[in-house]
């Protein structure tokens, strides 16, 4: 029976908006019945070959039946997505399930006039999804030999495609389970597809200004000053229906009286307005608008789903959106020379690209920047990030040969586990600095549709420390470290020359450098300043270049106190020359200076105090030096760099799958607890079916029997074997000794029911407690694995050493999933008492590759399902002899609620 897009069977989470390979956009979707009069439309209008090659014959038209068959599917065993702009489909995906209930056959159509945007690839990842979902775990298709980019998209996705020649056509089956080669794949389109849309943000052919003003000091007419007066390569429209003239150009009243094509639309119109004005952006053909208007936060619910129509609009006709509440973008490049911002002069081009979500934020980043000297190669202000977000920007910039670096102010993560992915790929060959609100997901930022997280404390850091992300806390330590990585080579190690003209100043610096895990190997304090530049300047420069050629020195910090006859700029200029001399990073810091004329912190170059302007030096970096008005900040940027340089240099090890995992059956068993389950519940399985879950991944759990009386205790006793433990099953009581919850070794039926009279008894106070026993394991230290699935995080792996480590001192430590190698070690050598694994106090260390291998197990089913809202493995008993899983916890939620997928899609 055919289901309509209203009805409660029809999968709306299987709806999404996708980034084309051009950059552009449309909306994916499975097909209804009322899209009939649309496929005709589509037939119709593609050529005699594609028809041909489509359906192995010429039809000038789909007959009724034919049109029925295609629109009515079950979303189960026959199901198709249709790609469209607007309301015109342009391409479609469809399977129907065969006799083998694990296969299916798959095909395509895609239009003429929309060949070569990436629409097959991105309908078979969604197919695969689906058909996965669906418990069909192969596909299959027949394709005419001539039908060569057709099988170019199955043998491009990255999946072991098997062929066979069969009475003249090309059969082609594939396996859907994803590999490590199909993942690259998808990401690596997916990275080309969004960096190509936010290039064309940044370097549009034409601009027009919507909104555009006469009244000075209006949004509208400063975003049109600033874009003439930067000097932009392009045309320059002004659109305002109340006007004839501005800013001696001719007005239009509409982006449809404009005669040629508009590529960037600039919006600053009153917000009930920017709706109506983005539908006719939209059918001007314009590719991507930035709304620089407020008043959607404001406005509550209300201005929140006129955010979310404004951008599924947009979305829907191929255009991407930035903002709203947007201060805009600009870009130094002087072949685009683009300033489509409130920012009053175009900054000077530099090797640092800046993204920040709120208007007033990216305010404080670009005046920072400027007041500094850093150089920018291009800047995005995401306001409410409705659309364009700090992921879609990171991909830009991997590919922009401008930008050496890159800073973020994030207010909120809209896709976490995809901001993990790109950042970690982005921080191996540009460093990434990251300054995070304090509240980032615990509250929802004006304007923001995001998720509030209910990870633990630190989740969130262990992730950007798992990324490679230089993590700041605010907008001034962001250009802190930003002025060295823009100016100086990245240092080889930890180890530091300190020189002051001080003792007590340069003792002082030492002791800060210590406490940031710099090591001190040159201390030099007896430097005199006062002799006059022609002897003063030398020495400096002689015992600088001495240090610095040596080969235990990594990097050097100079503090200064104000030399007599001796400016900053001059001092900086010697320090400049040695730094670029040896290739090695140098900061300065020139404290008590007074004459306000006189600069002592930012990029300090030759000739230009300001650094401004500075020409690149090897490698992009801005020719200047990094100066700070207080030692310590020059400290705390210096070590942010170093810790950023040893993540770079350090072996990321590599990703595996355990030995003996069985994926497929283990989704059967989650798909099959969970039917039935709507919305936001959750599902707890048996303890033999949770054992029968985990079994999949080669995860056993300990065995033990519950019992209403001595007899069956003693039983269970005899069946597990002596010695057992008795325990409590109260979440409570199971793990506290010191509460008679659990007693341990006991070797006899005798002993046993002496045991379950003294427990119950001492927990009377706490009701009628359920007991069980349980065969004893070798001793030693308990740990606990928790793996969870956040709202705001994804999916996250915590491990910790049982009881009050991590109940009372919450001492976890956290990563994201898939984990390397290294990611697995890390964590378990994270928390603040692990050294009680390796030998404490004289005991012997435990089983670690034991327990690194059952957390790679974890990290591989949680990776895998993210059905799977927590698995809490509480205790595991680890010794030199092994480790034994005790108890295990699962929650299991409805698949439609993922928070990530395999598939390609824009999130909100």
């Amino acid at each position: 029976m055919a289901q309509e897009a209203d009805s409660p069977d029809y999968p709306d989470y299987w709806e999404a908006d996708v980034v084309l390979r051009d950059g552009g956009t449309a909306h994916l979707r499975p097909i209804v019945p009322a899209d009939a009069e649309a496929l005709q439309a589509f037939h119709v209008g593609q050529s005699e070959s594609s028809i041909y090659l489509r359906f192995f014959t010429f039809k000038a038209k789909l007959s009724a039946r034919e049109l029925a068959r295609f629109t009515n599917v079950d979303y189960v065993n026959r199901v198709a997505f249709v790609t469209t702009i607007g309301d015109e489909i342009i391409g479609i995906g469809r399977y129907d399930r065969l006799n083998d209930p694990s296969e299916a056959e798959v095909a395509f159509n895609i239009s003429d006039a929309h060949q070569g945007r990436g629409l097959g690839s991105i309908l078979l990842e969604h197919l695969a999804a689906a058909a996965r979902e669906n418990g069909i775990s192969k596909f299959s298709a027949e394709v005419l030999p001539e039908n060569r980019k057709m099988i170019t998209v199955f043998n491009d996705a990255g999946y072991e495609v098997r062929r066979h020649f069969d009475d003249g056509v090309v059969a082609l089956e594939f396996d859907l389970d994803p590999t490590e080669r199909s993942r690259a794949v998808m990401a690596a389109r997916e990275h080309r597809a969004e960096a190509k849309s936010v290039a064309a943000l940044l370097a549009p052919g034409s601009v027009a200004v919507i909104g555009a003003s006469r009244d000075w000091g209006s949004v509208g007419y400063s975003l049109l000053e600033n874009i003439i007066e930067a000097g932009f390569t392009g045309p320059v429209y002004a659109i305002n229906p109340q006007a004839f003239e501005l800013n001696g150009m001719i007005s239009y009243g509409t982006i449809a009286e404009v005669p040629d094509p508009v590529e960037l639309a600039v919006v600053a119109v009153p917000y009930e307005e920017v709706t109506k004005v983005a539908r006719e952006c939209a059918a001007a053909g314009v590719k991507g608008i930035l709304v620089a208007s407020d008043g959607f936060s404001q406005a509550g619910n209300e201005g929140l789903q006129r955010q979310r129509e404004l951008v599924r609009h947009a979305r829907a006709h191929g255009v991407r959106v930035i903002g709203p509440g947007s201060l805009g973008l600009l870009n130094t490049d002087p072949a685009v020379a683009l300033n489509a911002s409130m920012a009053p002069a175009m900054p000077p081009r530099g090797p640092l690209g800046l993204f920040s979500q709120s208007a007033a934020i990216g305010v404080l980043l670009y005046t920072a920047a400027s007041r500094r000297g850093l150089g920018l190669s291009s800047m995005v202000s995401g306001g409410n990030r409705a659309d364009v977000s700090g992921n879609d920007v990171m991909q830009y910039w991997e590919d922009d040969a401008a930008t050496k670096a890159v800073g973020l102010y994030l207010e909120s993560i809209g896709n976490p586990r995809k901001f993990s992915r790109i950042a970690r790929r982005l921080s191996l060959s540009k460093p990434v600095i990251v300054a995070k609100s304090d509240v980032m997901g615990l509250q929802l930022p004006p304007g923001h549709a995001v998720r509030t997280t209910q990870a633990p404390i630190g989740a969130l850091d262990a992730m950007f420390r798992q990324s490679g992300v230089i993590r700041v806390e605010t907008n001034e330590e962001l250009m802190d470290v930003a002025q060295v990585l823009v100016s100086q080579p990245l240092p080889a190690g930890a180890n530091l020359a300190v020189f002051s003209n001080s003792l007590a100043l340069g003792n002082v610096v030492a002791d800060a450098a210590k406490a940031h895990q710099l090591d001190v190997v040159r201390l030099e304090t007896g430097m005199d300043l006062n002799t006059g530049q022609s002897k003063a300047l030398p020495v400096l420069r002689q015992r600088v270049r001495q240090a610095l050629s040596a080969p235990e020195v990594h990097a050097a910090v100079v503090t200064l106190l104000p030399a007599t006859g001796i400016p900053t700029s001059v001092l900086a200029d010697v320090l400049r020359e040695c730094a670029e001399e040896a290739g090695k990073p140098v900061v300065a810091s020139f404290t008590g200076v007074l004459d306000l004329a006189e600069r002592s912190d930012g990029l300090l170059a030759t000739g230009d105090e300001s650094g401004a302007g500075s020409e690149p030096a090897v490698g992009g970096l801005q020719r200047a030096l990094p100066c700070f008005a207080s030692p310590g900040s020059a400290v705390n940027a210096l070590a942010a760099v170093v810790r950023y340089a040893e993540w770079k240099a350090r072996d990321k090890g590599e990703y595996t799958e355990s030995a003996g995992t069985d994926p497929a059956t283990s989704q059967q068993q989650i798909d099959a607890l969970l039917a039935g389950v709507t919305g936001t519940d959750l599902l707890t399985p048996t303890r033999a079916q949770t054992a029968r879950l985990l079994g999949c991944y080669g995860i056993t759990v300990q065995e033990s029997a519950g019992f209403t009386n001595d007899e069956e205790a003693v039983a269970a006793a005899e069946r597990l074997g002596w010695p057992v433990a008795l325990k409590t099953t109260d979440a409570r009581l199971r793990q506290r000794l010191d509460l008679g919850g659990v007693r341990l070794n006991i070797t006899d039926a005798t002993t046993l029911r002496a045991n379950i009279a003294h427990m119950r008894a001492s927990l009377a106070q706490f009701g009628d407690i359920p007991l069980e026993v349980q065969s004893m394991v070798p001793a030693g230290q308990a740990c606990t694995i928790r793996a969870i699935e956040d709202p705001l995080l994804g999916p996250v792996v915590s491990f910790g050493l049982a009881g009050d480590a991590v109940n009372l001192l919450g001492d976890w430590s956290h990563r994201i999933p898939p984990l390397t190698t290294v990611d697995v070690a890390d964590l378990v050598r994270g928390p603040r008492a692990a050294g009680k694994l390796f030998g404490y106090q004289g005991l012997p260390a435990v089983d670690v590759p034991a327990l690194e291998d059952l957390i790679a197990r974890v990290a591989q089913l949680k990776d895998e399902h993210p059905e799977v809202a927590l698995l809490e493995l509480n205790p595991v008993q680890l010794s030199d002899r092994g480790l034994a899983v005790l108890n295990a916890e699962v929650r299991l939620g409805n698949h439609a609620h993922r928070t990530d997928s395999a598939r390609r899609a824009m999130r909100d």
